[in-house]
């Protein structure tokens, strides 16, 4: 991006897409928007009228001067856009999910090896700075052997109709819980239900349990009465917590379990101490990632290989809903 700062084209302008749009510009590096409303384009040219906007989208491969494309289009879209992208030579951020279809995101990763192109996803708390710092607790071994993490992500808001609330709520989840137990779980299990939609689940709970001893659950729902974005991770010696929605974010609770006489578990309860991290928008902090790895020609921390595992255990759960 030496030669020409701003030559990062924007596909999709909706309820994700404006805050990417809003990042890009203030990174100073989008050069040209593009969106199928011509109403959704004429309110963006309102608040940022430097930049470039169309509805075709075959003109941004035709584009010389665009060396990357970030795909924020409805999910159904992603794997054909990114493919159209690649082959046209653009380097590519995906949102999640990368694809619909494991065999789609495997063909989406080959073609990105073969053109020598960077292809990320979108998986936003990997670039969270309360997680990066959990990682480090963990790695420290602050909280001992890590045995039990669970997440809750809930709200009542946004309802889609395009995909259930697996695929929309628990790929975060998902990609967080991988890269801190560090393997692929050997049983996968899910259940939920569909209340408002037939096929389509409005709340699941998805177990996940690895070779190591360690066991997860992911519960995700977009019929809870209040918002909850949390990770808790269970250790030997304290329990984390992830707290999206309060100041601090990250908490750890040094709780211990004594034994009197080897018969009876006593809990001592410890003061909650909060962790200082750093005050860093996740999404700035993804794009800044992306644009380094444009730059230098690195592979990125959340590739087309950690998006494939996401979506694995995304099929395998939405295969056991399916058989009930």
């Amino acid at each position: 991006m030496a030669k020409r700062k701003k030559n990062i084209a924007l596909v999709g302008l909706g309820y994700w897409g404006k805050n990417i749009l809003r990042n890009l510009y203030e990174l100073k590096v989008i050069d040209i928007a593009c969106d199928s409303s011509k109403k959704v384009i004429f309110q963006k040219q309102k608040k940022y009228p430097s930049i470039r906007y169309t509805t075709k989208f075959r003109g941004l491969l035709n584009d010389r001067d665009i060396r990357a494309i970030v795909i924020a289009s409805p999910a159904a879209t992603h794997y054909e856009l990114a493919k159209k992208a690649i082959l046209a030579g653009k380097d590519v951020l995906v949102e999640k999910p990368l694809s619909l279809t494991v065999k789609e995101a495997k063909e989406l990763i080959k073609l990105a090896d073969k053109k020598k192109r960077v292809l990320m996803v979108g998986h936003i708390l990997q670039y969270h700075p309360a997680v990066i710092k959990l990682k480090k607790v963990i790695k420290e071994g602050k909280l001992g052997k890590i045995q039990y993490i669970y997440s809750n992500r809930l709200n009542i808001g946004k309802l889609r109709t395009e995909e259930n609330i697996l695929w929309s709520f628990a790929p975060h989840d998902i990609s967080v819980i991988l890269s801190l137990v560090g393997e692929r779980p050997k049983n996968i299990g899910a259940f939920g239900g569909d209340y408002l939609n037939r096929g389509v689940y409005d709340t699941t709970i998805t177990t996940l349990s690895f070779a190591n001893q360690i066991k997860a659950h992911i519960f995700v729902s977009w019929l809870h009465p209040y918002k909850e974005q949390r990770l808790i991770v269970v250790g030997s010696k304290a329990m984390a917590v992830f707290d999206d929605l309060t100041e601090e974010k990250l908490f750890i609770y040094p709780h211990s379990i004594k034994w009197v006489e080897g018969k009876a578990p006593i809990v001592h309860k410890a003061r909650v101490r909060p962790v200082k991290i750093e005050k860093k928008e996740p999404l700035k902090e993804e794009l800044k990632h992306f644009m380094f790895c444009v730059q230098k020609r690195k592979k990125p921390n959340t590739d087309g290989d950690e998006a494939l595992r996401v979506l694995e255990i995304l099929t395998a759960a939405e295969k056991k809903l399916k058989n009930g």
